[in-house]
């Protein structure tokens, strides 16, 4: 096996979770990847195109993705066999607290001499805690660490000191050691998006499976580009709000891509994969002219993947005549997260259901391809009965839209952890929270719990943890039923949905049951009578992950595409 530079490797949210009973519930019923969190952050991507383009030899390893599809696979052994002098792992999100560190401690078992470097916003929120592990000996903090990363390799390789390294935490004869966050870049024009590096990684690596963003990602890929980081909005459980990045991170304006070099991303990304791409971000947020100039440079490139949308407030009319003139295809996603005014208010967003109301008419009339709508419970203010209250609004906004196909509305719960750094985590008291968990240590150890409901961390003065739970799946209920009346699914197919939610809904109550047993022998054999039913449930509790797809065409018609322009490139 080559030698690395280093090597990013991705971890499961539990390590590990083959050989424990974990009913997930439907934590991630509202991402592209499984409860394991498979889907490695796109941070991965860009840091390692940019360390290759400095001279560095650069791997990336999507181990969660790996051991859902082989169950057998021996990680430490798999680990064990990796050569690299350090090895990245992020935790970008708290639900990886359990696995990640987990991954670091194997790969100090495995390679002593070699150093672990932890980043993130988790990991940059906890780096101080994060350097008591004896597993980790740096962390690289802030939300763009390309051009500080390449600083520390650089180093390392040297042996030059690491106070030059911007947003470096380390230790250092046991003794930690902190720079602050220097690098924040005022804008995202530094670095672009190279996706031909991934096809060659896989190709030199003969390793399209660690590669993958997510465990089905050849059969459905998307792809994803960044037009802002940083936000302008304070919503109240968000990790990434304003207050959060001006406080932990240090990025105290947003940073947004050039809309030209935007398009251009999209089109690289085309060269290769014919697959729609996710633009993260709302890139309204860049000014007046930004999206007619985004789009203008999309039409003169010849893009035509379909392009994905996540707004933060309704798009206007004028969207979208500039979406259906110039694009080959587009798609939005919006979450009002409640349709009580007093709960979105308290959330942080500040519009109307009529003007969302509006925009899903307008957004169908000029032809969009899908518009995604998505609630959530255990919000500030929000009550059992507010919450299957959103969940029932999905019939006044299917009956908006004339049950026209296009339009999907969601709920989930919000799980499994309030963001750290959120005004919620920071003062639970003033927002109505309970907070049941506030150390990364304590959140790690919440992790391997037998049921989703133990997992979250924490409750509010509205709604009790068992509340959240199970008003989730009478939530989910409510919504397949208004999909039924308004002609969207069979009467086959809501009654298959509604059993599966009551059966997902009678698998908690019966772990529940089994977590009253004393003796902890008996009650080990009691949760693996539980085991495969649990497994077959893992999925699509409340929401099916298939109408989660955007039309994709599987990776393998692509394969021709990437080959000639590997070749052109060279």
């Amino acid at each position: 096996m080559s030698r690395e530079d280093i090597i990013f490797l991705h971890a499961p949210s539990v390590y590990d979770f083959r050989k424990e009973f974990l009913f997930y519930g439907p934590v991630s019923d509202m991402v592209p990847s499984t409860p394991v969190f498979e889907m490695y952050p796109f941070g991965f991507t860009t840091m390692a195109a940019y360390l290759a383009q400095n001279g560095y030899r650069v791997r990336i390893v999507n181990l969660a993705s790996m051991m859902l599809n082989h169950r057998r696979m021996d990680v430490g052994r798999f680990i064990a066999g990796l050569r690299s002098d350090v090895f990245g792992i992020d935790l970008h999100w708290l639900p990886h607290a359990h696995g990640a560190l987990e991954v670091a401690k194997l790969v100090k078992e495995h390679h002593p001499q070699a150093k672990v470097l932890m980043g993130g916003f988790s990991a940059t929120y906890y780096h101080q805690e994060l350097l008591d592990y004896p597993q980790v000996d740096m962390v690289l903090k802030g939300d763009s660490t390309e051009v500080p990363l390449r600083q520390l390799m650089d180093a390392l390789r040297d042996g030059r000191p690491l106070q030059e390294v911007q947003n470096l935490s380390w230790k250092e004869d046991g003794i930690q050691r902190h720079n602050p966050i220097t690098f924040v870049p005022e804008d995202l024009d530094y670095q672009d998006v190279d996706y031909g590096w991934i096809v060659r990684s896989v190709i030199r690596h003969a390793d399209l499976e660690g590669h993958k963003p997510f465990k089905d990602w050849d059969r459905y890929p998307i792809t994803m580009v960044f037009s802002i980081k940083g936000c302008h909005f304070n919503c109240t459980v968000c990790g990434g709000s304003c207050a959060a990045m001006q406080r932990y991170l240090g990025r105290q304006r947003p940073a947004f891509r050039a809309p030209e070099k935007l398009a251009r991303d999209v089109h690289n990304i085309q060269r290769y994969i014919k697959a729609p791409t996710f633009i993260v971000g709302d890139p309204r947020r860049g000014g007046p002219s930004y999206m007619e100039r985004f789009f203008v440079e999309a039409e003169r490139l010849g893009v035509t993947n379909p392009l994905i949308f996540e707004f933060f407030s309704p798009p206007d009319e004028e969207f979208y005549k500039l979406a259906s003139k110039h694009a080959g295809g587009f798609s939005v996603e919006i979450s009002p997260d409640s349709h009580d005014p007093e709960v979105r208010e308290a959330l942080g967003r500040r519009y109307s259901n009529q003007e969302l109301e509006d925009s899903i008419r307008q957004a169908l009339r000029y032809g969009v391809q899908r518009f995604d709508v998505f609630f959530m419970i255990g919000l500030p203010k929000q009550t059992r009965e507010s919450a299957v209250g959103s969940a029932e609004y999905a019939k006044r906004l299917y009956t908006v839209a004339k049950g026209d196909p296009r339009l999907c509305v969601f709920i989930s719960p919000l799980a499994p952890f309030l963001d750290p750094g959120s005004l919620a985590f920071e003062d639970p008291e003033r927002y109505g929270y309970v907070s049941l968990a506030r150390t990364l240590e304590e959140h790690r150890a919440r992790l391997p719990s037998p049921s989703w409901k133990y997992v979250l961390s924490y409750e509010t003065k509205w709604m009790t943890r068992d509340d959240i739970a199970e008003v989730s799946y009478e939530a989910a209920d409510a919504i397949n039923r208004a999909r039924f009346e308004c002609g969207l699914i069979s009467q086959e197919e809501l009654d298959f949905r509604l059993q599966r939610s009551k059966d997902a809904s009678e698998m908690m109550r019966r772990v529940d049951q089994v977590m009253t047993i004393a003796d902890p022998e008996e009650r080990r054999r009691s949760l693996g009578d539980l085991q495969e039913r649990a497994e077959e449930l893992m999925e699509s509790t409340i929401t099916h992950k298939r109408e989660m797809e955007w039309a994709a065409k599987g990776l393998v018609r692509s394969i021709p595409r990437a080959l000639m322009s590997m070749i052109r490139g060279a």
